[in-house]
């Protein structure tokens, strides 16, 4: 298939700028699994819209405020997006360093064994193009990485979010939104979106309702940014991202498939790393699994996600999960509803 198969058409103003007023007050497009039409609802009316016995597994991922911006030696400015460690931090002189693979932009090219001063005393030496893709990278800290970043670094928000950076009602706005109220591994450089709908009276309103709950963790790295650049599908290649399944989710998702209850994967991210896990231990490990039209789902049988951009690895993925057609038929409907899109917009559930 071609990625072009998968593309629609968005009116600009349907790019949520800013997340709902309230969490589970965001809207929720229902594509039912026996091919009826869409309904329309409120995230707050999730309890009522799955069923008792229902498995909801979230990823429990924290977004790392993993954007840092400095300036080398000639003057020229450096933009630094933290992707995931080589190696484990270690300490010299009182400081602490670590090699990172990173995406970087800068006014010239960074040669590699060139240095960039970071806010906060922090220094930062180019090693060189990864073989993975990204740079690797050197970083030089005073102290440990998350309370540094929680100073000095900025919450890397997509590109389609505009921020000029001079509003800290913004900022501080940011810094609470884009990130679900269950974060607890620090890793991710991109929220799991699906997961931003949820608050602590909708998670108690779907455990009195017979709803379960498990969680796992995928670091969602800034290749969640790329667009495809091939044609192809089949010639397309994930960027790599760090993922964990804890005993207790895969034994609890195991029971209930057993049980003939559903497991319902909060995101994308979700979906991968199950999919990605199925009929393994429980574990961490890289997975760069492209779900595409023709894959079998082993571990999933609803999904919940936000709306994604034309031309996606994550609209192929849910389009294999419903169906092309029909996905981008509900794309064209939530369009000519005034859904709102991508990060801060709403959210359909599928199944």
């Amino acid at each position: 298939m071609r990625i072009d198969d998968f593309d629609y058409e968005l009116p600009e103003v349907l790019i949520a700028q800013r997340p709902a007023e309230a969490r589970s007050q965001s809207r929720l497009l229902c594509l039912p699994p026996d091919g009826g039409p869409c309904r329309h609802h409120r995230f707050a009316e999730l309890p009522g819209l799955l069923r008792p016995g229902d498995l909801l597994v979230l990823n429990d991922t924290r977004v790392l405020p993993a954007r840092l911006i400095g300036r080398k030696a000639s003057g020229g400015r450096v933009e630094l997006l933290l992707d995931r460690p080589l190696e484990a931090p270690r300490e010299a002189g009182g400081r602490v360093l670590q090699r990172w693979i990173c995406l970087a932009q800068s006014s010239k090219p960074w040669r590699a064994g060139t240095s960039a001063e970071l806010p906060g005393g922090a220094r930062a030496r180019s090693a060189g193009p990864s073989p993975e893709g990204g740079l690797l990278v050197e970083l030089d800290l005073p102290g440990p990485l998350e309370g540094y970043l929680a100073a000095h670094g900025q919450v890397p928000l997509p590109a389609y979010i505009r921020r000029d950076g001079g509003d800290p009602a913004l900022a501080a706005l940011d810094r609470e939104r884009y990130q679900t109220v269950f974060a607890r591994e620090g890793g991710a450089v991109a929220a799991p979106t699906a997961g931003l709908h949820f608050d602590p009276p909708l998670l108690a309103a779907l455990e009195a309702a017979g709803v379960q709950r498990a969680a796992l963790t995928l670091h969602v790295g800034p290749g969640t940014f790329l667009p495809v650049r091939v044609a192809e599908l089949e010639r397309h290649r994930m960027h790599a991202e760090r993922y964990r399944v804890p005993s207790e989710t895969v034994e609890a998702v195991a029971r209930a498939r057993r049980e003939g209850r559903r497991v319902v994967a909060v995101g994308t991210t979700v979906v991968r790393a199950l999919e990605s896990a199925w009929g393994l231990a429980a574990g961490e490990g890289l997975t760069a699994l492209f779900i595409r039209p023709g894959h079998r789902f082993q571990a999933v049988d609803a999904m919940i996600t936000n709306f994604h951009l034309p031309r996606s690895t994550l609209l192929v993925l849910v389009s294999a999960f419903a169906g092309r057609e029909r996905v981008l038929a509900a794309y064209r409907e939530a369009v000519a509803q005034g859904y709102r899109f991508y990060s801060y917009g709403d959210a359909m559930l599928i199944g």
